[in-house]
C-alpha cells in the first residue's frame, strides 16, 4: 500500500518497489532483534509489559499517510529519501509487528513447553499473503489510497488489543520455566558452519525475489500486480517448508528447480536464440524458477533449524539474511553490476547452496551414491554458470557504454560501425529508446519510432499553426533527443526527463540536442510533478504540442496516464493545441485508456499507425487528443488509413487511485 502511494513521486521506477523492500526487511530484521533481545534478557512478564508501553507509543503515529511534503520529483538517487520517508510513516508501527512472529512465538513456547511454534511462523506468513492476495482484488478497487491507510491505521489498533489479550498467560509468570525436552529433535547447539548457511539460504531467498521482480518490472511494467505475485510466491514457499517437512521433498523439488532454471535461461537469452517468449511464457517461467528456488533455499533452511528454545536467535539470521539480500540487490548491484546481473549471480548461489547441504549429508550415503551425486552437481553448476555468463557476453555485445542507476540500466550500441549505415542505438532493458546515423546525411533525420509518418511527425509538422510562426512544444521523456530534429528557428523544445542519466547520454553520444534549430532545454525530475510546480509556481506553459513519450523499460509510468494526469497535461496546453501520446508496446494495448480519457474531457481521438516501411523507422502507435478542428479536417488526418484496434473502446479509465493492468493486456 505504501509503495503504491509513493509510486508516482518518483517517477514510477521498479527500484521504488525494491527500496520500500529493503527498509520492510531491514526493518524486519530491527522487529526480530528487539524479540531476541526481550527474550534473552528479560523475565516473560516484563517482556509484556516492555511490549505493550511500546505498541501503545507507536499508536501515536497513526494514521500512516505520507505527507506531500516528501514528494521530489525524482533525482540522481532518490533511495535515502524514500527510506526517510518510510521511516517517518510506517517504521516504529512495523516494527512493533515485525517482532510478532518471534515475540509471539517465544511466548507460546514459555506458556506451554515441548510444543511445535514453528508452524505458528507458517501461519503468520499465510496472513502476510492473504493481506497481498486481497489488495490488488479487493481493497485496491473499492477504496481511495488515503481511505486504505485509516483502514490499515484502523486495523492496527485492533492488532494491539489482540497482542495484549494475547500476553495475559505470561502476565502471571515471574521466571522463566524450565524447558522441557525439544519436540523438534536433539538439543544440539548450531554450530557456526550451520548458522552461515541460516544465513546465505535465506540471503538467496531474499536476492532471487528482488531480482527477478526488478527483471520482469523493467521488460514489462511497474505495477503493483508484478511485485505482489513474486512475493506472494516467495511467501508461500516460507508457509509450506515451515508447515509439515512432507512439502519440501529433494527428490521433486532438485529436478524442479534444474527445469525451471533452464527455461528461465532460455527466456533470458531469447534474443540471442531469436527468438520472443510470449508474455504470459515469460512470466510462468520467471515466477515457477524463482520459486522453485526459493522452496529449494526455505526447505533446506528448515532442515537445519534449530529446537525451539532457539527459535528466536534462528528467525534473527534468516531476517539477517533477508536483509542483506536486500542490501545488496538495492544498494550494493547498482554500483557492482552494470546490468541487473544479480540475478545470474543468485541463480548460481543457488544451485551452490544446495549442493553443499545435499554433499554435508554424504557420510549417511554409500560411496557411489556420494560420487554420482557430487559429479551430477558439478557438471550442473557449471552448465549453469556457462548459461548465464554466455548471456551476459550477449547483451555486452556491440555495447560502448553500459550505465545502471535507480531507474534501471542504460546500454548505448555501436551498430555497423565504418560503413554508411553507423548508428548509435540507445537501449533500455531490452527495449530500444531511440537511434541516431553518424553519416551527415542522415544525422537529423527523425528515426525509430518518432519519423515524420509518426504520430508525433504529424503532431508537429502539420500543426495548422507551423506555417505562421514558432511552435512551442512539451515532450515527456528526453530518450536521445529525436524529436528536437523537428525544431525551427524559434521554436522552444521543453524535454522532461527524471533520469539524468538519460542526459548525460543524449549529449555524449547523439547530437539531436545540440544540432536541432529550436532552442532546446531539458527539466529534471519527474514530469507530473514538474508540470505541477509550473502550474503553480509560473501558470500555464501553453504548449502547442506535448508529447508524452516517457517509458520504464517497455511500458508508459502508470501514473502518467491517469485521469488527472490528462488534465494536469491540458492545463498546460492552448486551446488548439495537440497532445501526443505514444502507445506503441509489447504487452498492453493502452488504446482504449486513451480514448476514454479523450472522451471525459471532450476531446477528439486520433488513431496513427506508422508501420516500418523505411530503413530509418521502427514502427510506432501514436495517438493523438485534440479540439483544433483545422488540424481535424486537414487532409493528411482525414486520409489516414488506420482503424482504432477496435471499432467501440472498452470502459477503462484509470485515475490516481486505481487502474486496472489486466484491462489492456494484449495476449495476441
Amino acid at each position: 500500500m505504501i509503495a503504491r502511494h509513493i509510486l508516482p513521486w518518483f517517477g514510477g521506477s521498479p527500484a521504488v518497489w525494491t527500496t520500500c523492500m529493503l527498509f520492510f526487511q531491514v526493518s524486519l530484521l530491527a522487529g526480530y532483534l528487539y524479540a531476541h533481545l526481550l527474550a534473552k534478557w528479560l523475565a516473560p512478564r516484563r517482556q509484556v509489559i516492555v511490549h505493550l508501553i511500546l505498541l501503545g507509543l507507536s499508536l501515536l503515529v497513526l494514521p500512516i499517510t505520507p505527507a506531500e511534503a516528501w514528494k521530489t520529483g525524482g533525482g540522481e538517487s532518490p533511495t535515502a529519501g524514500i527510506l526517510m520517508l518510510l521511516g517517518v510513516t510506517v517504521g516504529f508501527p512495523y516494527l512493533m509487528v515485525s517482532a510478532s512472529a518471534p515475540l509471539l512465538q517465544h511466548w507460546f513456547n514459555t506458556a506451554a513447553p515441548g510444543g511445535t511454534p514453528y508452524r505458528l511462523y507458517a501461519l503468520s506468513n499465510l496472513g502476510s499473503l492473504l493481506g497481498l492476495l486481497t489488495y490488488p482484488f479487493l481493497v485496491e478497487p473499492a477504496l481511495p489510497l488515503r481511505w486504505q491507510s485509516y483502514m490499515w491505521s484502523a486495523g492496527y489498533l485492533i492488532y494491539a488489543g489482540v497482542c495484549a489479550w494475547s500476553a495475559r498467560p505470561l502476565l502471571r509468570l515471574r521466571e522463566m520455566p524450565q524447558p522441557v525436552a525439544s519436540a523438534e529433535g536433539d538439543d544440539a547447539v548450531a554450530g557456526p558452519a550451520t548458522r552461515i548457511l541460516w544465513l546465505a539460504l535465506a540471503a538467496c531467498g531474499s536476492t532471487l525475489l528482488l531480482a527477478v521482480t526488478n527483471q520482469v518490472c523493467q521488460d514489462i511494467a511497474v505495477v503493483p500486480f508484478l511485485w505482489v505475485v513474486p512475493l506472494s510466491l516467495y511467501l508461500l514457499s516460507f508457509i509450506l517448508c515451515f508447515d509439515s517437512p512432507r512439502w519440501y521433498r529433494r527428490a521433486f523439488w532438485v529436478p524442479t528447480m534444474a527445469l525451471t532454471v533452464g527455461a528461465l535461461v532460455a527466456v533470458l537469452s531469447g534474443d540471442y536464440l531469436d527468438h520472443a517468449w510470449p508474455l504470459v511464457w515469460q512470466l510462468v517461467i520467471y515466477f515457477s524458477a524463482m520459486f522453485a528456488c526459493c522452496m529449494v533455499c526455505h526447505g533446506e533452511l528448515v532442515r537445519l533449524r534449530p529446537p525451539a528454545r532457539d527459535l528466536t536467535g534462528f528467525y534473527l539470521m534468516v531476517a539477517v539474511g533477508g536483509a542483506l539480500g536486500g542490501v545488496f540487490v538495492t544498494l550494493v548491484a547498482p554500483y557492482l553490476f552494470n546490468g541487473y546481473w544479480e540475478l545470474h549471480g543468485a541463480l548460481a548461489a543457488t544451485a551452490l547452496l544446495l549442493g553443499v547441504c545435499a554433499l554435508s549429508g554424504q557420510a549417511r550415503m554409500k560411496p557411489w551414491q556420494a560420487q554420482g551425486i557430487q559429479a551430477l552437481w558439478g557438471l550442473s553448476l557449471i552448465g549453469l554458470t556457462v548459461g548465464l555468463w554466455a548471456h551476459i557476453q550477449f547483451e555486452r555485445e556491440d555495447s560502448i557504454d553500459t550505465r545502471r542507476n535507480f531507474y534501471g540500466v542504460l546500454n548505448v550500441h555501436q551498430l555497423d560501425a565504418g560503413t554508411e549505415s553507423d548508428r548509435y542505438i540507445l537501449y533500455h532493458g531490452r527495449i530500444r529508446h531511440g537511434a541516431q546515423y553518424r553519416d551527415e546525411r542522415w544525422r537529423l533525420l527523425p528515426t525509430t519510432y518518432y519519423d515524420k509518418d509518426s504520430g508525433v511527425g504529424i503532431a508537429i509538422e502539420q500543426h495548422p499553426l507551423r506555417q505562421l510562426g514558432p511552435l512551442k512544444v512539451g515532450v515527456i521523456g528526453l530518450g536521445v533527443g529525436t524529436i528536437a530534429s523537428y525544431g525551427e528557428p524559434g521554436d522552444e523544445f521543453v524535454f522532461y526527463e527524471i533520469n539524468p542519466e538519460i542526459q548525460r547520454i543524449a549529449a555524449e553520444y547523439f547530437t539531436y540536442m545540440s544540432e536541432g534549430r529550436g532552442n532546446n532545454s531539458v527539466v529534471l525530475g519527474d514530469a507530473r510533478i514538474a508540470l505541477e510546480r509550473e502550474l503553480r509556481e509560473d501558470g500555464s506553459r501553453q504548449y502547442d504540442v506535448l508529447v508524452l513519450d516517457a517509458f520504464n523499460g517497455d511500458a508508459l509510468p502508470v501514473h502518467l496516464l491517469t485521469r488527472e494526469a490528462m488534465a494536469l497535461y491540458w492545463r498546460h496546453l492552448k486551446a488548439s493545441g495537440i497532445l501526443a501520446l505514444h502507445v506503441s508496446n509489447l504487452h498492453f494495448d493502452l488504446s482504449d485508456v486513451v480514448r476514454i480519457h479523450a472522451r471525459e474531457l471532450h476531446k477528439h481521438s486520433i488513431f496513427v499507425r506508422d508501420e516500418d516501411n523505411n530503413f530509418y523507422d521502427s514502427g510506432s502507435r501514436w495517438i493523438l487528443m485534440t479540439s483544433n478542428k483545422d488540424f481535424i479536417k486537414s487532409k493528411i488526418v482525414t486520409d489516414l488509413p488506420y482503424r482504432w484496434p477496435r471499432a467501440r473502446p472498452r470502459e477503462i479509465l484509470w485515475t490516481d487511485d486505481y487502474s486496472n493492468l489486466f484491462s489492456v493486456l494484449d495476449l495476441d
